[in-house]
């Protein structure tokens, strides 16, 4: 009668570490950082020095709202979309319409210069109102 030995397995640690995981992990979030990174740059093209304001804690918007930001520099110069708008309240308004007609229309982040006189501001809030744009938000800096 023949008799078989087992041996038994011995328990030692792996001497070797896979790492492919946390590779493709890394190399995932440098792209998604490689795509972000130009367009939360692409808004601080013109030059508008912020108004400031004390600071305040913030609101988080709704998953799924989309933002458009309206400029206005010093010299009272409206930019939608960080592309200049031609000379004159007819092109402003048209732009404002065609983003009031999307199913759901977008929330309007208004950038304006400290220095711009108050009133391009106050145009530009009628011509939101009046295209029934009736959320918006303003841009500041927050006072160090």
């Amino acid at each position: 009668m023949a008799r078989t030995f087992h041996s038994r397995p011995q328990a030692r640690p792996i001497a070797e570490l896979n790492v492919t995981n946390l590779i493709d992990l890394g190399f995932t979030l440098l792209i998604i950082f490689m795509i972000a990174t130009p367009l939360i740059n692409q808004e601080q093209t013109i030059p508008v020095r912020l108004p400031s304001e004390a600071r305040s804690p913030q609101v988080k918007p709704e998953q799924g709202d989309h933002f458009v930001s309206i400029s206005v520099d010093s010299a009272g110069r409206y930019y939608v979309d960080n592309k200049p708008v031609p000379i004159g309240q007819a092109e402003l308004r048209t732009r404002i319409r065609g983003y009031a007609a999307q199913a759901k229309p977008p929330i309007v982040r208004i950038r304006g210069d400290a220095k711009v006189p108050y009133e391009k501001i106050v145009q530009l809030m009628e011509e939101l109102k009046k295209a029934n744009l009736l959320k918006f938000t303003f841009d500041t800096q927050t006072a160090d």
